[in-house]
């Protein structure tokens, strides 16, 4: 591979890792620059003539890892309860079926379980950028996933896992198909200004691409510890969730990186292990309010004693070398210190969200109306 060569791969591998940590800051830019580069990086090689080694299997994973940014960023932004609802619906019932993809090879399952939530991420932050989403309830978010997923998500995933079209080859195939699509958008388009635009509802705010403020009670890492503190536990639907989350991805990941050979069940567990240990180290400091302000700090904090974890269980509890490479075992720590640590510093932020809409009303919320 040539000095040219070398550096694409980096900057795509770099973009591919670095973009999703700005889907929290900037939510809509962030998550539509990953599309993009998710689109575009195996043109790019194919471009240079260069098929990277295991990059399919990268690749995967680093959609996988860009989906799971996107479930915290909700944690931390979403004003709306009801929309976060959903959103959490539709992301782990995604990643349920792509578990069961990767474990049985079914690419029906992913017409089963479709990329809804990915979708649906981008129609909320692009409401939130003009409309002020507490404005509505629990089934008119509901109905903004139906149509996505009856009108959008199902015939893509038909045409992509079912049909095994490919965009570019049908278009390059089809002459006819180029100019129907742009006429299609263009209709599309006039429908729009002319019948929907009237119909919005005036917008409550200028544009807004970057996340709002959090929560003045829960602004700082101190205070989201105080809220975790109080009224966080080991042994909790919080804990079971980062369980399931982890325990899923890197199930995941097991099946798509080169280096990891062992068993799904025995990397399930093992994961589950060290998050139940990060949940109570986590809690155990938050009660000493021993609070980290920096996220970057506090990751690589977490990094370190993750890795010891590691090297100290294998010592006692030694295996084949065969099971998982060093490589392997870096990027799962990685991931599992990442996302732990945004979920510990994000969580309560949801659930003081929750809990204010519980006992006093979600300020501002109405019944549905018709248009957004």
């Amino acid at each position: 591979m040539s000095t040219g060569e070398t550096l694409v791969f980096v900057l795509v591998i770099g973009a591919r890792f670095v973009l999703p940590l700005l889907i929290p800051i900037f939510p809509l830019p962030a998550i539509l620059a990953c599309l993009v580069v998710d689109a575009a990086d195996q043109t790019i090689f194919q471009a240079m003539g260069y098929d990277p080694p295991g990059y399919q299997g990268y690749a995967k994973a680093m959609d996988v890892y860009y989906l799971a940014m996107a479930y915290l960023a909700i944690l931390r932004n979403w004003a709306s309860v009801p929309a976060y609802q959903v959103g959490r619906f539709l992301y782990f019932y995604r990643l349920v079926g792509v578990v069961a993809f990767e474990l049985s090879q079914t690419r029906a399952l992913l017409l089963i379980f479709p990329n809804t939530f990915e979708y649906f991420f981008i129609a909320y932050e692009a409401i939130r950028s003009r409309w002020r989403t507490v404005r509505w309830q629990l089934t008119w978010w509901i109905g903004v996933a139906a149509f996505i997923w009856i009108f959008i998500k199902l015939p893509q995933e038909w045409w992509i896992h079912v049909a095994k079209l490919d965009f570019t080859d049908f278009i390059r195939d089809n002459s006819w198909a180029g100019p129907t699509i742009v006429i299609l958008l263009l209709i599309a388009f006039g429908v729009f200004w002319v019948w929907g635009r009237p119909r919005l509802l005036p917008a409550d705010h200028g544009w807004r691409f970057r996340a709002d403020p959090l929560p003045e009670p829960v602004a700082t890492a101190a205070q989201q510890d105080r809220e975790y503190a109080e009224y966080g536990a080991v042994w909790s639907t919080n804990t079971l969730e980062k369980v399931v989350l982890l325990g899923l991805l890197s199930v995941i990941f097991g099946q798509t990186l080169p280096g990891f050979h062992g068993s799904n069940l025995q990397l399930f567990v093992g994961v589950a292990i060290v998050v139940v240990i990060n949940a109570a180290f986590s809690l155990a400091l938050a009660r000493r309010a021993r609070t980290v302000e920096s996220t970057a700090v506090a990751f690589l904090a977490r990094m370190a004693g993750n890795v010891v974890l590691v090297v100290v269980a294998a010592w006692l509890l030694p295996t084949s070398d065969a099971d998982i490479s060093v490589g392997a075992t870096l990027f799962f720590l990685t991931m599992i210190s990442l996302l732990t640590t945004l979920h510990d510093r994000w969580q309560p932020v949801v659930a003081y969200r929750a809990r204010l809409a519980t006992t006093d009303g979600e300020p501002g919320a109405t019944a549905a109306p018709a248009s957004p």
